[in-house]
C-alpha cells in the first residue's frame, strides 16, 4: 500500500518534466511563469526551490531562489528588482512574476522544486517582442511639377519583422488611398515614388510601421509648387545679387576715385616740372652819375679788387649775348664760355702805358674803363 503514493508521485514528476509552455510579451510589460508542486506538504524545512534562465545550452544564470527559509531575488543585475515569488510558494504555487519586460529577458525558463529527494520542475519558453521605434520620415526629390518624389520610412528598432505602409491624410484626419501614380518600392516597402506629380499630389502623408508587437507612426508635408513660381522666385533672387554686386562696386569706385584725387592733390606741390624755362640772366647798368660819384670814393681800392670786377663783368657780357636756350644748349654754351674766358692782365704793363684804373662796386657786375 505505501509503495502506490511514491509512483504516484514519481509518475506526476515525469508529467511535470513533459510539460512545456511557450509564452510572448511586449516589452515593458509583465507576465507570470507558472510553476505549481506538491512536495510543501512534505518536510518545509527542506524545501527548495530554484529558478534559472538557460542563455544557452552551456549558459544558465539563477533568476530567484528559496532555501533555508530565505528567498533570494538580487542573483544578477539585470533583473534585479523585477523578479518575485507571486503567491504561497510553500503551499505549492512557486509560478515566477517579472515586470517591465526587456529583450534579454527573452529565454528558456526552468522552476526546480525539491524536497525529502524528491523532485519536480517546469519548462517555459519566454519571448519578447518590441514595438517598432518612432519611425523616420523624410522626402527625397524635386518638389516641382513634373518631376518625381520618393517618400522614405525607417525604424532604427523594434523586433522583426517590420512591415510599413504608406498612406494619405485628408483635411479632416481621414485615411486615404495613394494617388494612382505612386509606386511602392517592393525591396524596400518604406519607400514610395510619386511620379509626375501635380498639385493634388500636395497634401499630408503618413507612414505606418507595424510588427505583431504594436505600430508607430510619423507624418510628412508634401507641398507641390509651380515651375513658373520656382522661376520668378530664382529670377528675383538673382536680381538682388546682381543689384547688390553693383551697388557694391559702385561705392569700391567711388571710395578709389576720391582716394586718387586726395593722392594727387597731395603730390602736386612735391613734384618737379620737367617743362619749366631755365632763369634768364639779367644785366644791370649802373647809371654815370653813380658811377662817377663811387668811382671817386674807391680809387683806393686794391689792384686786385679791380681785377676781379673785370672778370665778373666779361662773364656778365657773354651771358647777355648768349640767345634763350634750352637745357642741355645752355648748359653747352656756357661750357663754351668758360673755354674763352680771358687770361688775367699784367697791372703792372697797364701802369706803364698810362691807363687809369677806375674801381666799380662789385653789386654793379659791370665796369668802365678811363
Amino acid at each position: 500500500m505505501s509503495a502506490l503514493p511514491i509512483l504516484f508521485l514519481a509518475s506526476c514528476s515525469v508529467w511535470l518534466s513533459k510539460a512545456q509552455t511557450e509564452f510572448k510579451r511586449v516589452a515593458e510589460e509583465n507576465v507570470t511563469l507558472p510553476c505549481h508542486h506538491r512536495l510543501g506538504l512534505l518536510e518545509q524545512g527542506s524545501l527548495d526551490i530554484e529558478w534559472l534562465l538557460h542563455i544557452s545550452e552551456t549558459v544558465q544564470k539563477a533568476v530567484i531562489t528559496y532555501s533555508g527559509g530565505h528567498v533570494y531575488d538580487d542573483l544578477n543585475e539585470e533583473q534585479k528588482g523585477r523578479v518575485s515569488f507571486t503567491s504561497n510558494f510553500l503551499a505549492g504555487d512557486a509560478s515566477l512574476q517579472i515586470i517591465s519586460l526587456q529583450s534579454s529577458d527573452a529565454g528558456k525558463y526552468i522552476c526546480k522544486v525539491k524536497n525529502a529527494g524528491q523532485y519536480e520542475w517546469a519548462r517555459i519558453t519566454l519571448k519578447v517582442v518590441e514595438k517598432p521605434s518612432k519611425p523616420k520620415c523624410w522626402l527625397e526629390g524635386e518638389l516641382l511639377e513634373g518631376k518625381e518624389l520618393s517618400l522614405q520610412c525607417h525604424s532604427a528598432s523594434g523586433t522583426a519583422p517590420i512591415s510599413y505602409r504608406w498612406q494619405r491624410i485628408n483635411e479632416e484626419d481621414r485615411a486615404e488611398h495613394l494617388p494612382p501614380t505612386s509606386r511602392v518600392n517592393i525591396s524596400n516597402p518604406g519607400q514610395v515614388l510619386l511620379k509626375n506629380l501635380t498639385q493634388m499630389s500636395t497634401g499630408l502623408y503618413q507612414c505606418i510601421a507595424t510588427n505583431e508587437a504594436g505600430q508607430e507612426t510619423c507624418v510628412v508635408q508634401v507641398t507641390v509648387q509651380h515651375a513658373q513660381n520656382i522661376g520668378m522666385i530664382a529670377g528675383a533672387v538673382c536680381g538682388v545679387v546682381v543689384g547688390l554686386s553693383l551697388l557694391l562696386l559702385l561705392v569700391r569706385l567711388t571710395i578709389r576715385r576720391k582716394e586718387k584725387k586726395r593722392y594727387e592733390e597731395e603730390e602736386a606741390p612735391n613734384e618737379i616740372r620737367e617743362d619749366a624755362e631755365a632763369p634768364k640772366a639779367h644785366l644791370v647798368k649802373p647809371s654815370s652819375s653813380s658811377s662817377g660819384s663811387r668811382s671817386s670814393r674807391s680809387g683806393s681800392s686794391s689792384t686786385r679788387s679791380t681785377a676781379n670786377s673785370a672778370s665778373r663783368s666779361q662773364r656778365t657780357l657773354s651771358t647777355e649775348a648768349t640767345p634763350h636756350l634750352t637745357p642741355p644748349q645752355y648748359s653747352q654754351r656756357e661750357a663754351e664760355g668758360k673755354e674763352t674766358e680771358p687770361k688775367k692782365v699784367d697791372y703792372t704793363n697797364l701802369m706803364k702805358m698810362g691807363a687809369t684804373l677806375v674801381m666799380v662796386p662789385a653789386q654793379s657786375r659791370a665796369f668802365q674803363t678811363v
